[in-house]
Order: C-alpha cells, then structure tokens, then sequence
C-alpha cells in the first residue's frame, strides 16, 4: 500500500547550528520530495514573518503538518505556530541547542529519522506553557523553559553584542556579569505557595534542560501537568562558580541552596529582571505562566 502524502508546512533556520541548517534543509526537503510529500516553504527574512506566515497557513488548514528546522529557537516558533490548533508539529533538531527535542527522544541530525517521521505522521500529546500578559503578545508560548535570574542577564547582555561570535560571546558575557551580579529579590509563587527569598536564580521547565544540555530540572516531563520551578537561592559568589557547572550532569539538585517545587501554575516577580523563554527573549517580571496540558501534537519517530 502507498503511504498517503502530505502538505509540510516547513519553516527553516539556514543558520542553525553553524550553518548545518541550510544543509539540512536541502536533504531534508529532497528526503521528503521524492516520497511524494507536497513541501510548502513558510520561511521568512526574519522569525517574525515566519510565524505569521506558519500561523497563516495553520488558521487556513493549508498544511497536514508544520516542520521547522533548526534549534530551541525554531521549535519555540513551532510551538507558538501550532499550541492549541490541532496541527502536529515536527521538531527537525539540527541545531546548537536541542533541549526540547531531547525530551522527547529526537536524534540530532538524523534528516532520514525526520522525513520517515513526517511520512508516518505519528504524534503524541505534549504540554506547553502559556504566559499571560496585560496585553497581546506575539510569541505566548514555550515548550521548555522560561528564566529570570543570572542566565537571563547573561543572555541580555550577549544579545547586544555582536562580537565575539557564537559560544564565546556567551562565555565572555558571562564573565562580564559576575563581578557585578547581586542576588535578586523574587517572589515566586507555586499554585498557592508563595517563597519570598534572595537568589541567583528561576527556572520554570517544562522540560529536564536548558541551554543546550544543562539538566536544570532532571525530573520534568513535557507531558504530566506540571512544571518543575527551581531556585537556586542566594549563595556566595565563589559557591555560585562552584556548582552552576554541576548542572550539566544534575549534579546540583543536592545543594542545600536548589529548591525545586511542582505546580501547573507560576508567577514570578522582580524588578526589571529580563525573562527568556526557550532562549528567546520575551519581557521583562513580574510575569504568570501557566501549564496548557496536551495543547501540542507532536510528531515523534
């Protein structure tokens, strides 16, 4: 029997990942052509367009399945495309960050396990969360993680500089911050527990890691109703050096400074503290975040 063809709305990041994006995208759409797929390029100038173009064709039912191609960035597009529409969405990861593909099992380059998956069409439901703001914005939801605290600094303080490229920008804004870092005043409140506290930083996940592997909240799962909210409460500088690496393995769920507490609901407040959601930037505290059970079908192997 011939497996039934469909319209791939297909959003893609040629720079994702040091330029394997572009790469990717070819093959990729090669992969998918010769299966007898129809490919529907939703690719824009600027991630913006992209997804008023992806939403366009999601709202019209112009397309079977959204695809984007790239890294945390393209699927937080992919995820704020599709949440709440009933239109699967494909996570192609290619890119320097995966973390939201990770968590559900996705190979990192794997173009053949993506078009055999876009071909199968099989999905299974996974959360998102929303924010919910005063007015409108354009990018509401988030499929891994929303931060406030000295990662978002960091990231803030990268993103306005154009030199040195890549990961060393990252590396040298982080050097940059910690001289003049303090701990910050939140309040953080857990469906009805609320934590007043000084702390370096807050996590609300929906996924294990963060920031290209960092396993922040090793036990979060993408599909059970819950975020996972970790503070990482006021330590010393030189203890903070300490144990942020230890992230990467989990390792520093044991420090007597790491709460971790689960709810559906989150509200975090700060002065002027930027909030980044799947490494995007997105405003500023105090903001509220809420778990939208299954709001996504997602396309898995």
């Amino acid at each position: 029997m011939t497996a039934p063809s469909h319209r791939i709305g297909l959003v893609a990041n040629p720079t994702a990942g040091k330029g394997r994006g572009s790469v990717a995208t070819h093959e990729l759409t090669g992969l998918l052509r010769s299966g007898g797929h129809d490919i529907i390029d939703l690719s824009a100038h600027s991630a913006g367009a992209a997804l008023n173009r992806a939403r366009a064709a999601v709202a019209a039912a112009a397309v079977d399945v959204i695809a984007v191609v790239g890294g945390d960035g393209m699927a937080h597009l992919g995820v704020n495309a599709c949440a709440g529409s009933g239109i699967p969405l494909a996570i192609v990861p290619v890119g320097t960050g995966n973390d939201i593909a990770d968590s559900i099992g996705l190979a990192v380059g794997d173009l053949r396990a993506a078009a055999d998956a876009l071909a199968a069409l099989r999905t299974r439901p996974l959360d998102a969360g929303f924010i919910e703001t005063p007015a409108p914005v354009a990018r509401p939801w988030f499929g891994g993680t929303l931060y406030a605290g000295f990662d978002a600094l960091v990231n803030d303080r990268a993103n306005r500089w154009r030199w040195p490229p890549g990961q060393a920008r990252y590396t040298l804004a982080t050097l940059r911050e910690l001289p003049v870092f303090r701990p910050i005043p939140y309040t953080v409140t857990v469906d009805d527990e609320r934590i007043d506290t000084e702390a370096m930083l807050v996590v609300v996940a929906n996924v294990p890691s963060y920031g290209g592997g960092m396993q922040v909240t090793p036990q979060a799962r993408p599909d059970d109703g819950l975020f996972d909210v970790l503070v990482l409460h006021r330590i010393p500088r030189a203890e903070f050096l300490r144990v942020f690496p230890t992230v990467f393995s989990g390792g520093h769920v044991g420090h007597p400074a790491v709460e971790i507490r689960r709810g559906s609901r989150v509200r975090l407040e700060a002065h002027g503290i930027p909030v980044f959601a799947d490494g995007e930037p997105f405003t500023a505290l105090p903001v509220e975040a809420r778990v939208v059970p299954h709001a996504l079908d997602i396309v898995v192997p």
